[in-house]
């Protein structure tokens, strides 16, 4: 890392030498050893390493942003950020100031013998119970280090080591074919048996087809397609959207907006997606954002905070290398309920569940169609097969005020710790 720090020094000089006001860099590094099988067996090793550098700088006012990946010439950078930053109109300068902190890796390596044990053991556990199946999987262990430096005094440091999985199923009967799969994101550890407990369960559903129910009826949603509803509330809390007042929550701070049954936090330091600062250099921190279904607060940035007179919230956040903060939470966590996911589906006597989707959330307005991927008729509480060629429909907003239970199932969708969801009704079609 030497040869990195000495270049995001070198950066901040050279912008100010150059008459820049105000320089921040960005450093971004990661390195992998992704595992992959196909076709129940290991096809593949791999060693995956980038690095990328961002310069934010200000001239008189003007904001310029220049990107460069592996080996750069950081006067030719520096040059590009300030042609840039011609083109733009003078604003604040958000920079934080502080001094030199260097957070600790929560996360622990293992070698790739041990993903690739991983792998085998998974795909013969599926394949001893299903023999006729063809499993695919990715096992990756990955290091990934960011560092924050500007001319505040500001130098910010972390590593995250993660490991992950993925494994999929496909099985295929005369012109049916099906695709079963799940994962896990973890520090330090995985849980490959429970990975092939969620496949072998699903398979077991989908044993038989059936038609589908139709009409408004009960849907429940596992934990793996319960995000359909939250990138839907986490566009309703971002401060942006409320200081452009396209957020239907902009002026019900204090008010209850969904069920009471739902409380939501970020919580920065849970989980594998946890880090300890955002990307202006603002600590993240604990927020309570819907509290038994009030709503709390809204999460910001440096500049959405000064438009809304005020404070960040830590959550600047940039999209890509070459893209300038916006406000974007981590790890939002929904509290569970109590009941296990056998108990939810024996509350319903005639229902669907949705576990797998095809298509993209809801956006901002909470109108959705979506396209069952993989779904479970429901009736007198019990499963009694697979549905095909149906499609679920409605409002989020609505839906998280028709709420019949919460699991007690949490599990990670991403950066998003969600149980499964039972929703009073939601409009079903089938074909």
């Amino acid at each position: 890392m030497t040869e990195t720090r000495d270049t995001a020094e070198q950066l901040l000089e050279i912008a100010l030498k150059s008459g820049a006001e105000a320089a921040e860099v960005y450093e971004s590094q990661s390195l992998s050893h992704p595992v992959f099988f196909e076709a129940n067996r290991l096809k593949q090793l791999e060693s995956s390493q980038s690095e990328g550098v961002a310069l934010r700088l200000w001239k008189q006012g003007r904001p310029g942003l220049a990107v460069a990946y592996g080996p750069t010439d950081l006067q030719a950078l520096v040059e590009k950020a300030l042609a840039l930053s011609e083109l733009k109109e003078p604003e604040a300068i958000e920079l934080n100031p502080g001094s030199k902190c260097i957070y600790p890796d929560l996360g622990k390596a293992v070698a790739v013998e041990e993903l690739v044990n991983w792998g085998k053991e998974a795909i013969a556990q599926v394949r001893q119970a299903y023999p006729e199946v063809l499993c695919t999987s990715q096992w990756d262990c990955e290091v990934e280090s960011t560092r924050l430096i500007n001319t505040l005094g500001l130098d910010y440091s972390y590593s995250d080591t993660t490991l992950s999985c993925f494994l999929s199923a496909e099985w295929v009967r005369g012109e049916d074919f099906l695709s079963v799969g799940d994962g896990q994101t973890q520090r330090g550890y995985l849980e490959p048996e429970k990975v092939v407990k969620s496949i072998l369960q699903r398979l077991d559903w989908a044993k038989n087809n059936v038609d589908p129910p139709t009409g408004r009826i009960p849907v429940l949603l596992t934990a793996q397609a319960a995000d359909l509803l939250w990138g839907t509330v986490q566009a309703a809390l971002n401060g942006k959207q409320v200081e452009d007042k396209s957020s239907p929550w902009s002026d019900r701070a204090g008010e209850p907006v969904i069920s009471p049954y739902f409380t939501l936090t970020q919580a920065p330091d849970r989980g594998p997606f946890s880090c300890p600062f955002d990307d202006e250099g603002t600590p993240t921190r604990h927020l309570t954002l819907i509290d038994k279904g009030k709503l709390q607060t809204f999460y910001c940035d440096r500049t959405t905070a000064h438009l809304l007179g005020t404070e960040s919230t830590g959550n600047g956040f940039r999209p890509g290398l070459g893209g300038y903060p916006t406000p974007g939470l981590v790890n939002l966590l929904i509290q569970p309920g109590r009941l296990p996911l056998g108990d939810l589906i024996r509350l319903l006597d005639n229902g669907l569940i949705v576990d797998q989707m095809l298509g993209g959330g809801a956006g901002i307005s909470g109108e959705f169609s979506i396209n069952v991927d993989l779904g479970y008729r429901i009736e007198k509480g019990e499963i009694v097969g697979r549905i095909k060629d149906t499609m679920v429909s409605g409002n989020v907003y609505s839906a998280l005020n028709q709420v019949v239970a919460l699991g007690n199932d949490a599990d990670w969708n991403g950066a998003c710790y969600t149980p499964s969801v039972t929703l009073e009704g939601l409009s079903v079609t089938g074909r």
